[in-house]
């Protein structure tokens, strides 16, 4: 029989989830807009679309599979393996702008972190010391809850599907209640996304997304933009 997740623990999700957790992530669109200017993303449908497949083909062979072994290295206090797990992140971002991206958030989320009560001291300074990546900052701040991994991962693709969505209705731009259709299609994927990270072993991780390396190479010398990202 499963347990119901305790209340702290889902209320530290839902607060991890929300745009309003002050990590800069509403100031990214994660090369989205350099899709609409150059890649045709310009309906409601083409950035349905994009979305679901970055979901699947990036975040879930990439950020996510990073996440759940992330979670279980800072819960068994193995600073080795988070250390390898967060240069992983760091050497495979494919631009700049998407590096710097994952270290300003890690660093954010870091800062938020130390005011927090909870977090090991040591945990703390060692992830202050490795140039914290987003996804391995964000696994500190839930192994310190009793949420399940898989809860967690969860978490995680929600907050991004909606830090998204709210950049396709302003990049695009759309209405709201075409950004909640948008919305309302990732979150029925993300349960597969999840259970596909989950299952990948260290050696089928991967960060290969050629069209969304090459658009966030443009997207840096983009004449006009709203993002930073």
């Amino acid at each position: 029989m499963s347990h119901a997740l305790p209340a702290a623990s889902l209320l530290q999700l839902i607060w991890l989830a929300s745009p309003a957790l002050p990590v800069g992530g509403f100031s990214y669109s994660e090369v989205l807009e350099a899709a609409v200017e150059r890649a045709g993303v310009n309906t409601e449908s083409a950035a349905s679309e994009w979305l679901v497949e970055q979901l699947h083909l990036s975040l879930a062979r990439a950020d996510l599979a990073i996440l759940a072994p992330a979670i279980g290295a800072w819960r068994g206090n193995d600073l080795a393996r988070v250390r390898a797990l967060n240069a992983w992140v760091l050497r495979t971002r494919e631009s700049s702008e998407l590096r710097l991206q994952t270290e300003q958030m890690g660093r954010s989320l870091l800062a938020w972190l130390r005011n927090q009560p909870g977090p090991d001291a040591a945990q703390l300074q060692a992830l202050a010391d490795m140039d914290p990546s987003y996804p391995v900052a964000f696994a500190l701040a839930v192994a310190i809850t009793e949420a399940p991994v898989r809860d967690a991962l969860l978490a995680y693709a929600f907050g991004w599907a909606e830090n998204m969505m709210q950049a396709a209705i302003k990049a695009v731009p759309l209405g709201q209640s075409a950004g909640q259709r948008i919305l309302a299609r990732l979150a029925s994927d993300i349960p597969a996304a999840v259970s596909h990270a989950m299952a990948l072993p260290d050696e089928r991780r991967q960060a290969f997304s050629p069209m969304l390396a090459i658009l966030s190479a443009q997207h840096e010398h983009q004449y006009s933009r709203l993002f930073r990202s």
